[in-house]
């Protein structure tokens, strides 16, 4: 059954194409006629996506509670079907990692060497997408379908990438990107609108010059790396092991870029919030304490566009907020013996991230709106495997490399037109 599903949806996609190609040999747009049937396709095309995803889940699902599958076998069975893109593809990650490591020919995989000097023969450029400036050695490209898997996050998985702009590899992907910001230093009113002034003139007047005053943020896709330990038997078992490398790469990437995202110096790798200029400071009122007074003053200094700012705290903080009373002495956090604690906290949803500095450091609280956090990914993930560093306790070390850099889209607080200073990114510091 999946498979004539996956022949329908090459036959959608192969209409589609010629439905384009008709249009571009003829130096036109589609007709109404050819985009009405272009739209149709697309449509079953998306139809039939999820029909397999479903498919191939439960198929998944059924081959993990089965013996062993001897992977010859498999790829043997694989070839008879003949299927248009049973040949081509990886039906899950578990698969791919085997594949990597027991079957390095296999047609589906492809290597990436990392090789500076590498030429395009075709066009004689750098084949800069492939290359990794401080890696000799090779890997293999995790193929997209499992690119997006890895890299997909949910907000209560990782804090910044699902709130921040991300904006995606191109060509060439780790080449630097500059993105324009308003500078908006200096004296008010005119900061505010990044240099450029304005006055009333009379009828007939010479109208001012007045120029925007633009500063770039650079950013360098770094490399970032990470490996696991696995069991010989744990990958040979693709169809169970699965769900559980994919968990563990997901989870890996997640952790390794939102610490940076938070906490990184910028050299070498993305600069956190916080250790950015942008990033507005106050000073606590007690050490290691944190009072609902210091709360408001962050919330009073933040930049208040819409979007959807977020607390990050330690959850060493968890016992102050949930004692912590206002003036009059009342609970302002309580607890609810059935619910649990609320959600918000002066109208922000709280995040309890154990990336975050200790209570009582700077940082330990930070208010932030990831909107205002650039993200620039780079090429990858590759991933690689050797069984010569675990080879006696039949083990093999994965490693899976990536770039991504990121910072955030301003260089310093923002004084509004009254002279009053806020920021998207409010950290709680140590008292004066």
């Amino acid at each position: 059954m999946l498979k004539q599903l996956r022949e329908k949806r090459a036959k959608l996609v192969a209409e589609m194409r010629g439905i384009i190609e008709k249009a571009e040999a003829e130096d036109r747009d589609l007709s109404a006629e050819e985009q009405t049937a272009f739209d149709a396709a697309k449509a079953s095309k998306e139809d039939l996506d999820k029909r397999i995803e479903r498919l191939e889940a439960v198929e998944g699902d059924e081959a993990a509670l089965n013996a062993i599958v001897p992977a010859v076998s498999r790829q043997a069975n694989i070839q008879r079907q003949g299927g248009p893109e049973a040949a081509r593809e990886f039906e899950t990650l578990g698969e791919f990692m085997h594949a990597v490591r027991f079957r390095p020919s296999d047609q589906r995989l492809e290597f990436v060497e990392h090789n500076p000097a590498a030429i395009d023969p075709a066009t004689g450029d750098v084949r800069a997408e492939f290359r990794m400036d401080n890696d000799t050695s090779g890997g293999f490209m995790v193929p997209t379908q499992f690119r997006s898997t890895i890299l997909r996050v949910q907000p209560q998985d990782a804090l910044v990438r699902p709130r921040a702009q991300v904006i995606p590899a191109g060509s060439p992907p780790d080449a630097s990107i500059t993105m324009p910001a308003l500078d908006q230093s200096g004296a008010n009113p005119a900061n505010m609108f990044g240099g450029m002034t304005f006055s009333w003139i009379e009828e007939g007047g010479d109208k001012p010059e007045t120029d925007a005053d633009l500063r770039g943020v650079t950013l360098t896709p770094h490399e970032i790396a990470g490996f696991v330990t696995v069991t010989d038997k744990l990958l040979r078992n693709w169809a169970a092991s699965s769900t559980f490398i994919e968990g563990l790469m997901r989870e890996g990437v997640n952790a390794a870029e939102d610490y940076a995202f938070l906490r990184g110096n910028g050299v070498t790798q993305p600069l956190g919030a916080l250790n950015a200029g942008a990033t507005k400071y106050i000073n606590r009122a007690v050490a290691n304490q944190v009072s609902y007074v210091d709360l408001v003053k962050m919330v009073a200094v933040l930049l208040m566009r819409g979007g959807t700012p977020v607390w990050s705290m330690s959850q060493s903080v968890l016992p102050q907020i949930a004692q912590m009373v206002d003036p009059e002495g009342h609970y302002i956090w309580q607890a609810n013996a059935r619910e649990g604690f609320a959600g918000n906290l002066l109208g922000y949803p709280v995040r309890w991230n154990n990336r975050a500095p200790a209570l009582g450091t700077k940082g330990d609280v930070l208010l932030a709106d990831w909107k205002y956090y650039l993200i620039k990914d780079g090429s990858g993930p590759f991933v690689a495997a050797s069984e010569h560093v675990k080879f006696t306790s039949n083990k093999t070390v994965i490693k899976i490399f990536w770039n991504v850099d990121g910072a955030p889209w301003m260089h310093a607080p923002i004084k509004e037109e009254n002279g009053y200073e806020v920021s998207p990114f409010v950290g709680l510091d140590i008292p004066a």
